[in-house]
């Protein structure tokens, strides 16, 4: 069951990284974090899934990283345009 819900969510990671990689300027950040929200997603239902609880602790990193990755992300951005 949860195998499913995680090949349901490959459409949208696709999109994500298209939109990362083609998209404009501005946008891209938003692509990324929503990259970021999907895949901590696919890492709690893998944990479920697997019954491996240490995937928990990879999403959890990964979302408490995200927001600030990006806001360093942004300021060079801005600071080399």
């Amino acid at each position: 069951m949860y195998w499913i819900a995680i090949i349901a969510l490959l459409p949208p990671i696709v999109a994500g990284v298209v939109a990362a990689r083609r998209g404009v300027l501005r946008t891209r950040p938003l692509a990324i974090q929503f990259l970021s929200t999907l895949v901590a997603i696919v890492f709690v239902l893998m944990s479920l899934a697997m019954q491996q609880p240490s995937y928990i602790d990879l999403a959890l990193t990964l979302t408490l990283l995200g927001l600030p990755g990006m806001l360093v992300y942004a300021f060079y951005l801005e600071r080399w345009l």
